[in-house]
């Protein structure tokens, strides 16, 4: 027989691993009406694309995704990036690795393999190759709110931002009204790459949503919380807008499409992401285009290594 205190310390251990455990790659499809929590651990799945054991917006020949950042009143900022995603583990420690390549632009030849562990108490470890100094450098997690790539998507937009970090509540069910965001070019400015970035649409107007109000736990934050447009079926987020003191300073617009082929209705591929912030001006866009996406590809493990990242020429 167990004594009190070895049964008390199980409990505790399985207390923590319960605290710490993430949103599952196996997270089943809901079988009846998701509460908040629940829907924003579909949103994250999606996110994540955990419905392939790996996915990758790659350069095809000529075509690349395209990263286009603007400031107010300037003219558009290009860049150019691939990146691969694997969810292919089993090890009981790793969750998925991240691994991003900026091709052209300012951040041309910077590298950045992420490593994002099962256990959430453990912070996300990353490696940067930089062009500059042709090393690799180790860093701690960077801080939710750093802009990614230097444009209006935070590291907390893109990868580091989990369930836990808010709370969750299901505000209800509508129909969706807001066209999807682009920047918007001039036709002198529709050039070289931006020729292919796609105008605002109305894509996805009449979908059913929830919608879904998610505060956030961390003090003093950049925002009080959020409100995510969540499609009712795919659980694709297709708008969410972030309020200060009761206003709104920020938005991210999302295209989904589905993947043809795929039984999970969660399988979608990003399109495009689109983000402003109200209080400056400054907007970006990311723009995939079909060719460049490829999942569940027999790519080695070996791709996601330091070994990849040492290869990346300026």
């Amino acid at each position: 027989m167990f004594n009190k205190p070895f049964k008390m310390l199980m409990f505790l251990s399985f207390l923590t691993t319960l605290l710490n455990a993430g949103v599952s790659k196996d997270l089943p499809y809901p079988k009846k009406k998701p509460d908040g929590t629940e829907i924003m651990k579909q949103v994250y799945f999606v996110n994540h694309f955990f419905a392939f054991k790996n996915y990758s917006v790659e350069k095809k020949r000529r075509n690349i995704t395209t990263i286009v950042k603007r400031s107010k009143g300037k003219k558009p900022l290009i860049e150019t990036v691939e990146r691969y995603l694997n969810n292919n583990y089993n090890d009981g420690i790793t969750n998925s690795k991240d691994l991003a390549i900026f091709r052209s632009g300012k951040n041309k030849g910077l590298g950045m393999l992420i490593t994002d562990y099962i256990d959430d108490s453990k912070s996300q470890l990353y490696m940067a190759w930089l062009p500059a100094l042709r090393k690799i450098r180790r860093f701690a997690e960077p801080a939710h709110e750093d802009a990614w790539g230097g444009t209006v998507f935070t590291f907390g937009d893109v990868t580091l931002r989990k369930p836990l970090h808010e709370t969750h509540e299901l505000l209800g069910m509508g129909k969706f009204k807001h066209k999807t965001g682009s920047i918007e070019l001039s036709k002198s400015e529709r050039k070289g790459r931006l020729k292919a970035i796609p105008n605002t649409k109305a894509l996805f107007v009449g979908k059913t949503v929830f919608k879904v109000k998610s505060a956030t736990k961390f003090k003093n934050w950049w925002y009080d919380h959020r409100i995510s447009y969540v499609d009712a079926r795919t659980f694709g987020d297709y708008r969410t807008e972030y309020f200060k003191n009761g206003k709104m300073i920020k938005f991210i617009d999302r295209n989904w499409e589905k993947i043809g082929g795929q039984k999970d209705p969660r399988a979608l591929r990003w399109a495009t992401w689109y983000g402003k912030d109200l209080r400056t001006g400054f907007e970006s866009m990311a723009f995939m285009p079909r060719k460049v996406t490829n999942f569940n590809s027999k790519k080695s493990p070996a791709l996601w290594s330091e070994k990849t990242l040492r290869k990346i020429k300026r």
